[in-house]
C-alpha cells in the first residue's frame, strides 16, 4: 500500500518521522509538506503508537494524520477515537478520511453477517441510547456463541450489562459483569472495565439505591453494595479500584453507626495504602470510631485507651485539621473523665457485693492514674473516709496482683492460697 496524497514514503524533508500500521502491515513515511491534506487510518487494536504531535492513541487504536490545521480538527478526532475505543482487539480495521466539509466518511467496515458487525451494531445502538435495541441484537449472538471461546464473548457480556445499566435494570447487570466477564476473562482489558461498573453500582447501593422487582425498586440492597465491595479489594488488591471500595467500605459502616466494624475497615485501609490520599481521613474517623464506641462508665472502655493514642498520633501529623476538628487536649482529658468515672462505678459496684479488697484496689488505681478529674475527687475522699489512705503500700501490691490475676476454673491463685493458710 502507498502513502497517502501528500505525502512521500522516502523524502526526508518532512517535519519527523509518523508510523501508521494497518492489520499486520506497517508504513513509515515522512512528511512533505506540513500544509498537506488531512488524512487518518484507525488501525486493529494492541497498536503501539509512538508519541509525536501528530498522533493519538486510545490503547486500542493508533491515528497517524496530517492536517492543514490540526489545532481545528483536534477536538473533533479525540471525540471520534472516544467514540470507538471499545473496540474488539481482533476486529476489523476501519477506515475514516475527513471530507472537505470536515466531516468523518467511513471508508471501510467489518464484512456484513460478522460477528465483529453484530458487536458494532450493538455498539452503535447503546451509543445512540437505545439500550432495548442493544440487548435484542446481543440476546441472540451471545445464547450462539456463550459455549465456546469466542474473544468477542467479553465485549457482548460487558455491551449487554451496560445497557441493562442504563436501562436501570442494575441488579440484572450484575450478573453479566461478574459471571460474564469477570468470572470467564480475567485475562482480558475488560476486567478492569467491569469490576470499575460493579464498583460503581455498589456504590450506590450502599448510599441507599434499592434494586427493581417487579419495575419498582423496593428492597434493600446495601448488603449487596456490601459485598461488591469486599470483592472488588479482594479480585483487584492494591489497586486504585481497591482503594476507593476500601474507604467507601469503611465510610458504609461509620454511616450506619456500626463503629467497631468501622474502626476496624479504616484501620486496615491504612495498613494498606498508608499512602492514600484518604489517609487524614481515614484516621479522623477511626479516632472517632473508637471514641464513638464507649457508652458510659457502667461499659467497657478499652475503645478510650485506643482513641487517646490514636489521638496523640493524628495530632501530631496533621495539627490544624486536630485543631478544627477538636481532637486535641480538650478531647484528651474528656476521655480521661470518662475512664476514671469508669474506674469509680467499679468501686462503688464492689463495695455493694461486699469486696472491699477489690474496691479499695479500684479506688487507689483511680487516684494514682486519673488525678485531677472529678470521679479521682470523689474517689480520694472515699478513701479517706474508709480509712484506707493509711493501708501500707506493700499491701496494695499484693491485693493487685490477686486482683489482676483472676482464677481459672475454679483454682485458688497461689499467693491468695497462701494468705488463706497464713489467716488460719
Amino acid at each position: 500500500m502507498s502513502a497517502p496524497d501528500g505525502l512521500d514514503a522516502t523524502a526526508g524533508a518532512g517535519r519527523g518521522e509518523r508510523v501508521m500500521r494497518d492489520g499486520c502491515d506497517e508504513y513509515r513515511y515522512r512528511f512533505r509538506d506540513c500544509n498537506a491534506g488531512f488524512y487518518a487510518t484507525l488501525g486493529s487494536a494492541g497498536v503501539d503508537c509512538t508519541q509525536n504531535p501528530a498522533k493519538v492513541s486510545t490503547g486500542c487504536y493508533c491515528v497517524s494524520m496530517q492536517a492543514r490545521s490540526f489545532r481545528t480538527h483536534r477536538r473533533i478526532l479525540v471525540v471520534m477515537l472516544l467514540a470507538v475505543a471499545g473496540a474488539r482487539a481482533s476486529a476489523q480495521s476501519t477506515e475514516y478520511k475527513l471530507d472537505p466539509g470536515g466531516e468523518w466518511q467511513q471508508t471501510a467496515a467489518p464484512a456484513a453477517g460478522s460477528d465483529e458487525a453484530v458487536i458494532a451494531q450493538a455498539r452503535r445502538a447503546l451509543a445512540d441510547k437505545k439500550p432495548e435495541r442493544t440487548i435484542a441484537i446481543l440476546n441472540p449472538w451471545i445464547e450462539k456463541n456463550e459455549n465456546t471461546e469466542n474473544p468477542l464473548l467479553a465485549h457482548a457480556y460487558l455491551l449487554r450489562a451496560d445497557a441493562k445499566t442504563v436501562n436501570g435494570d442494575e441488579y440484572k447487570a450484575l450478573y453479566d459483569y461478574d459471571q460474564g466477564v469477570i468470572a470467564r476473562f480475567p485475562a482480558s482489558p475488560l476486567y478492569v472495565t467491569a469490576l470499575e461498573r460493579e464498583l460503581e453500582i455498589a456504590i450506590r447501593y450502599v448510599n441507599g439505591l434499592r434494586y427493581k422487582w417487579l419495575g419498582m425498586r423496593i428492597f434493600d440492597a446495601r448488603d449487596i453494595g456490601e459485598e461488591l465491595l469486599i470483592r472488588v479489594q479482594e479480585r483487584l488488591p492494591g489497586s486504585r479500584l481497591a482503594e476507593r471500595a476500601g474507604i467507601e467500605l469503611a465510610d458504609y459502616y461509620y454511616r450506619e453507626h456500626d463503629l467497631s466494624s468501622a474502626g476496624q475497615a479504616y484501620e486496615l485501609f491504612l495498613r494498606n495504602y498508608p499512602t492514600s490520599v484518604y489517609r487524614m481521613k481515614a484516621m479522623q474517623r477511626r479516632v472517632e470510631s473508637a471514641v464513638g464506641q464507649f457508652k458510659g462508665p457502667e461499659y467497657d472502655t478499652s475503645s478510650l485507651k485506643d482513641a487517646k493514642v490514636l489521638i496523640g498520633r493524628f495530632a501530631s501529623l496533621y495539627p490544624t485539621e486536630a485543631n478544627k476538628a477538636g481532637l486535641n487536649d480538650g478531647l484528651v482529658a474528656r476521655i480521661d473523665e470518662s475512664a476514671a468515672a469508669e474506674l469509680l462505678v467499679s468501686a462503688k459496684w464492689y463495695i455493694k457485693q461486699d469486696d472491699l479488697v477489690s474496691a479499695r484496689h479500684t479506688l487507689r488505681r483511680l487516684v494514682n492514674k486519673h488525678g485531677g478529674t472529678a470521679a479521682a475527687t470523689v474517689g480520694a475522699q472515699m478513701l479517706e473516709d474508709r480509712g484506707w489512705l493509711k493501708t501500707p503500700v506493700k499491701a496494695d501490691a499484693k491485693i493487685e496482683k490477686k486482683v489482676e490475676q483472676p482464677t481459672l476454673g475454679g483454682t485458688v491463685p497461689s499467693n491468695a492460697a497462701e494468705e488463706k493458710g497464713s489467716s488460719k
